[in-house]
C-alpha cells in the first residue's frame, strides 16, 4: 500500500515522501495515528497544496520539542516499587509508569511518547527514551527503588548489590558490637567477686 507520509517517520522516510509500506502497517498505525495519508491522486494533490503550511507547523512543533528536550535530558525521576533482596521487581515499570512520574515532577510527557529498549524488571537506574517530535528524543532516567532512602543511595551511584553489602556488613558489625558488651558485663560481674584482703591477696567471695 502506498502512502504519503505527513512526518518523518524512523526507517521510513520523510515529511511528503511516498512510501510503499504494508496494508495492516498503514491502517493499524500510520493512519490513524495522523502519520500519513493513502497516496490517492485526491490525496496527492491536497498535500501539495497544504504542503508549505504542514512544513511551517512542523518546523514550529520541533523547536518547541528541543526546547522541551534541554529541560528534559538527563532528568531523573523516582518510581517506588516492591522487590526482592536480589532486586527483581514484583512485576515490572511501564511506559504509563515513566510518563506518570516525569509528569509528576512537571513535565507533560504522554506514555505512547516512552520507549522502553527492554522491560525495567530490576532495581536501578535505567535511561529511558522520550520520542518528543519525529525528529527529538530526550533521554532520561529512572530510578527504580524500594524506598525514598534507598533511591537517594541509588541516584549516588551505589548498585543494589553495593546497597545489599553495605547492609549485611552494618548487621555483621551491630552482632559484633553486641558480643563484645555481652563479653564486657561477664567480665565485670566476675571481677565484683573477688576481694583484696589487707595483704593485698585478692580472695574470691564465693568460697567463703
Amino acid at each position: 500500500m502506498q502512502v504519503i507520509l505527513l512526518e518523518r517517520v524512523a526507517k521510513l522516510g520523510q515529511m511528503g515522501e511516498v512510501v510503499d509500506v504494508k496494508s495492516g502497517y498503514a491502517r493499524n498505525y500510520l493512519l490513524p495515528q495522523g502519520k500519513a495519508l493513502s497516496a490517492s491522486k485526491a490525496n496527492v494533490e491536497a498535500f501539495e497544496g497544504q504542503k508549505a503550511q504542514l512544513e511551517a507547523q512542523n518546523l514550529e512543533t520541533k523547536k518547541e520539542a528541543e526546547a522541551m528536550a534541554e529541560k528534559l535530558n538527563g532528568q531523573q525521576f523516582v518510581v517506588i516499587r516492591s522487590a526482592s533482596d536480589a532486586g527483581a521487581l514484583y512485576g515490572s515499570v511501564t511506559t504509563r509508569d515513566a510518563a506518570e512520574a516525569a509528569t509528576e515532577e512537571g513535565f507533560s510527557v504522554d506514555r505512547k511518547q516512552v520507549v522502553l529498549g527492554q522491560p525495567i524488571k530490576y532495581l536501578g537506574v535505567h535511561e529511558v527514551q522520550v520520542v518528543l517530535h519525529p525528529e527529538v528524543t530526550a533521554t532520561i532516567e529512572l530510578n527504580v527503588a524500594r524506598s525514598p532512602e534507598e533511591a537517594e543511595l541509588q541516584a549516588s551511584g551505589k548498585s543494589i548489590q553495593e546497597l545489599a553489602a553495605e547492609e549485611e556488613a552494618a548487621a555483621e558489625f551491630e552482632i559484633s558490637e553486641l558480643f563484645d558488651d555481652i563479653g564486657s558485663a561477664a567480665d565485670e560481674d566476675g571481677d565484683s567477686d573477688v576481694v583484696r584482703t589487707p595483704e593485698g591477696d585478692a580472695q574470691d567471695d564465693s568460697n567463703s
